[in-house]
């Protein structure tokens, strides 16, 4: 009985959300494309030959903040603090415990850490978790950041992706396509 109803809590409890008016997709598309190019051609700036800029965890961002402006984790609160955050825990625990505990405890709990972090401060955005994974199975070069890792490349790079979702999401003439919902 008990496995049944486990089981009955991966049932669907409603059904898939139709696909958005193709304005929406177009303004997502343009701000995606947009925000990952100058990210590029800032990242080509400080170095061509490592795209210091190009984090995975700021494409799972441009996601969330061009293509669901609306949703809660993309709120400018949520993108700066959760990334920023998650970069500060994954700086501590290695730099505190990068000699004593495994790479893969270091990556389990710089994750785990982030989300904790990011639910007690009300800044839960997922790609922060993997801003906080980058750094620990980062290269050298990432690593020999240090304590600047949460302001450059992710601080400054998360104010860049902010600035162009607030001019894109508002260029469009829907009222209903505004960015942001709340700031704090």
């Amino acid at each position: 009985m008990r496995l049944r109803n486990y089981f009955n809590r991966m049932r669907s409890k409603d059904i898939r959300p139709s696909r958005k008016p193709f304005s929406k997709i177009v303004w997502s598309v343009v701000g995606a494309f947009i925000g990952i190019y100058v990210m590029s051609i800032f990242s080509n700036f400080f170095s061509a030959k490592d795209s210091f800029f190009l984090l995975g965890s700021f494409g799972a961002s441009a996601v969330l903040i061009y293509g669901a402006p609306e949703v809660h984790f993309s709120q400018p609160r949520n993108l700066i603090g959760g990334h920023v955050i998650s970069a500060f825990i994954a700086v501590f625990l290695v730099k505190m415990f990068g000699d004593v505990l495994s790479i893969e405890l270091l990556c389990s709990l710089s994750v785990a850490l982030s989300v904790l972090a990011m639910h007690l401060t009300l800044t839960m955005h997922p790609p922060g978790g993997a801003t906080a994974l980058l750094y620990v199975i980062g290269s050298e070069h990432i690593q020999s950041l240090g304590w600047l890792y949460p302001f450059t490349p992710i601080g400054l790079g998360v104010i860049i992706m902010l600035i162009i979702a607030l001019v894109v999401n508002n260029m469009s003439t829907n009222t209903q396509r505004h960015y942001p919902l709340y700031w704090y």
